[in-house]
């Protein structure tokens, strides 16, 4: 995928003024790559289907505005993770965000695949409002760190790089965030 990185960079700086249905194939392949990452992340942090698509949307149109940036120091990967850490946390702190209440949940239903019987989709919709429930409740740091450990699977380092910590303060920062989860979880029952 470096290389595909590399590839994109080099063909951005190129066609920097092409239409955006011209995209080279290198940028192409890096969505397809780390869309649905960047989605499921975005949709842990903000809780909302439609926001999560939108913050995934933009966070590629700026990391396509701004690969010239792109120094080659950490992974494509990383770097999509810290516009999309950053652009979410300022979708967060946005008045509107904090003053507006989110659509109706009738919409997750719609996107069911088929064959889940009314129940088990119940369960699940209830689980997984639980869930989000106690992300919500944790303070951003942890929830972040919760998030990029467990959903993403990054590594300590690379959590540490995308969070400016060290190895060793993400390893405790998280053990104190799942404790802290597990406690939220259990007052959702």
């Amino acid at each position: 995928m470096e290389l595909s990185m590399n590839q994109a960079c080099a063909e951005a700086q190129s066609t920097e003024a092409a239409e955006p249905q011209l995209l080279p194939a290198a940028l192409n392949a890096l969505y397809a790559d780390h869309s649905r990452a960047i989605y499921y992340l975005a949709l842990r942090f903000l809780g909302d289907p439609q926001k999560a698509e939108d913050a995934t949307h933009d966070v590629f149109l700026k990391a396509l505005r701004h690969l010239n940036q792109f120094r080659g120091e950490s992974s494509a990967r990383t770097w999509l993770y810290r516009i999309a850490i950053n652009h979410c946390k300022n979708m967060r702190a946005a008045w509107h965000d904090r003053h507006v209440l989110p659509g109706s949940d009738y919409d997750f239903f719609e996107r069911l695949p088929g064959g889940d019987s009314p129940l088990r989709i119940l369960e699940t919709k209830e689980l997984g409002d639980r869930i989000q429930k106690a992300l919500d409740g944790l303070p951003d740091e942890y929830r972040l760190l919760l998030l990029l450990v467990s959903d993403q699977e990054l590594s300590y380092e690379q959590s540490g790089a995308l969070t400016g910590q060290t190895a060793d303060a993400v390893r405790g920062k998280l053990f104190r965030a799942r404790k802290a989860f597990a406690v939220l979880f259990k007052k959702t029952e």
